[in-house]
C-alpha cells in the first residue's frame, strides 16, 4: 500500500495560517520526534495518528488541540515517554496495546476522548490528564499504574479496570454507568470509592479490599462480587435490581452484609462460600425475587421476614444447625410441600451439610416456576461472576495528507 507522510504538505503552508489550521489526513504515522514536530502547526488534525512500532524514546505531540480520529500505539517496545501540552480532545479511540517500555504519559490538557483502551502497557507508571471528564468507555488492563486520579468521569457506558497489580485506590465522581463496571485482579489492597454512583446497569467486582457505593439506588442488571477481601459490604440506599442477579461468592473475610432497604431482586440471589458470614439477615425488607434463591455457607441464622414471592426455587444449606430458621422459612414453600406457596419452584432448607460451602453454582435467574427449577436451583451459571479481559489488535497504514486553512 502506498504510504505518504504529512510532513511535506505541512511544510508548504505559510506560517500566517498555521495557528488556525486544520490539517486533513486519513492517517499520519509517527516514526520519530521529527515526524511529530511536523504536526505542531496544526490546531486540528482531521484524521488519525498512529505511533509506529519503531517510535522510540521521548515523543511530544504538542501543537494540536484536537484529533478527530484515533490515537493508536500498538506493539511498540521502544517508546519511553509520550506527552502533549496542547491536546484537549481525541474524537475517536485512544488505544495502546502491547506497549511495553512506556513509563509515563503526560497529556495535561486532555479532557475528552471517544473511548480509551489500554491493554498490556506493562511498564506505565504515571498518566496525567486534564483531568479526563468525557469518554464513552474506558478499559485499563495490565499496567503498572498505582492511581487513576486523572480519570474523573461523571457518566460512562463501560468501565473495565483489571490486572493493574499496583493499583491501590480508585475514587471517582461517577454518577451513572449504562452498561458494565468491571473491577478485578488489581492490587491486593485496592480500595474503591464511588460516592456519587446512583444508577448502574451491571457490575462485577473481584479481588477488592474495600468497595463503597453509599448512594447507589438502582442496579438495572446484575451485581456480582467474587473473591473479594472486604469484611463488610453495605448498599444502604439500594432499593432494587430491575432484571439481574445479586451474587456473593467466595468472599472469605465477609462477615457483615447489609441491604437495609432493598425490596426487589429482578433476577436470582446467590450467596455461597463466604465462610465468615454467620448470619444471613442482610435483606430485612426484601419482598420479591424474580429468579431463584440459593444460599450456601456456614450460617447460624437465616431470615427473610418480608419475602412474599420467589419465582424460582428456594434452596438453603448450611454447615451449621439452622433448624429453627428452616422451621420459620418453611412457610415460603409451595403448598405441595406444606407451605403458603410463596416459592413457585421447589423448596429446600438443610442443616449440618458438611460440604455446603463447596457448592457455589448459581441458583439461577429465570422466572420459571417449579417446572423449570430443581431443588438445587437449576444450576444456572448466570449467578456466578464472569471474568472479562478485553484485548484487541488493530492495524492501520498511513495515507496521503492534505492541509487546508480554516
Amino acid at each position: 500500500m502506498l504510504v505518504k507522510r504529512v510532513i511535506p504538505a505541512l511544510a508548504a503552508i505559510g506560517s500566517a495560517a498555521a495557528q488556525s489550521r486544520t490539517c486533513t489526513v486519513s492517517t499520519t504515522t509517527i516514526h520519530s520526534q521529527a515526524d511529530a514536530t511536523g504536526l505542531s502547526g496544526c490546531r486540528t488534525v482531521s484524521g488519525s495518528i498512529v505511533l509506529a512500532e519503531d517510535a522510540a524514546g521521548a515523543i511530544s505531540l504538542s501543537g494540536p488541540e484536537e484529533i478527530t480520529g484515533d490515537l493508536q500505539i500498538l506493539n511498540n517496545g521502544a517508546l519511553e515517554t509520550l506527552q502533549s501540552s496542547s491536546l484537549e480532545t481525541i474524537g475517536g479511540e485512544f488505544k495502546m496495546n502491547n506497549v511495553t517500555k512506556l513509563i509515563s504519559l503526560d497529556f495535561s490538557e486532555l479532557e475528552s476522548v471517544g473511548s480509551l483502551s489500554w491493554t498490556s502497557v506493562t511498564n506505565l507508571q504515571t498518566a496525567t490528564f486534564g483531568p479526563l471528564t468525557k469518554a464513552d468507555q474506558v478499559i485499563i488492563s495490565d499496567t503498572f499504574l498505582n492511581t487513576l486520579e486523572g480519570i474523573d468521569l461523571s457518566t460512562v457506558r463501560l468501565l473495565d479496570i483489571n490486572n493493574n497489580r499496583l493499583l491501590s485506590t480508585f475514587t471517582s465522581k461517577l454518577g451513572s454507568l449504562s452498561e458494565n463496571l468491571n473491577i478485578q485482579a488489581n492490587g491486593l489492597s485496592l480500595n474503591v470509592s464511588l460516592p456519587n454512583l446512583i444508577w448502574i446497569a451491571n457490575m462485577t467486582i473481584a479481588n477488592v479490599t474495600d468497595f463503597q457505593v453509599p448512594s447507589l439506588e438502582i442496579v438495572n442488571g446484575s451485581a456480582r462480587f467474587d473473591s473479594n477481601y472486604f469484611s463488610t459490604f453495605s448498599a444502604p440506599n439500594l432499593t432494587e435490581t430491575s432484571s439481574g442477579d445479586i451474587s456473593f461468592v467466595g468472599n472469605s473475610n465477609l462477615d457483615n452484609l447489609t441491604f437495609p432497604v432493598l425490596t426487589k431482586i429482578g433476577g436470582g440471589l446467590l450467596i455461597a462460600n463466604n465462610t465468615a458470614l454467620e448470619k444471613m439477615t442482610a435483606f430485612p425488607e426484601l419482598e420479591s425475587v424474580g429468579g431463584a434463591v440459593k444460599l450456601r455457607g456456614s450460617f447460624k441464622e437465616v431470615a427473610f421476614p418480608k419475602l412474599d414471592i420467589v419465582e424460582g426455587a428456594f434452596d438453603v444449606a448450611s454447615t451449621e444447625d439452622i433448624n429453627s430458621s428452616c422451621d420459620t422459612l418453611g412457610k415460603l414453600a409451595p403448598s405441595s410441600q406444606g407451605g403458603e406457596g410463596k416459592v413457585k419452584g421447589t423448596y429446600a432448607c438443610t442443616s449440618k451439610v458438611a460440604d455446603a460451602n463447596d457448592d457455589t453454582s448459581s441458583g439461577g435467574s429465570s422466572s420459571g416456576g417449579s417446572g423449570s427449577d430443581s431443588s438445587d436451583g437449576g444450576n444456572n451459571d448466570n449467578g456466578a461472576a464472569g471474568l472479562v479481559l478485553n484485548t484487541a489488535l488493530f492495524g492501520l497504514v498511513a495515507v496521503a495528507a492534505v492541509a487546508s486553512a480554516l
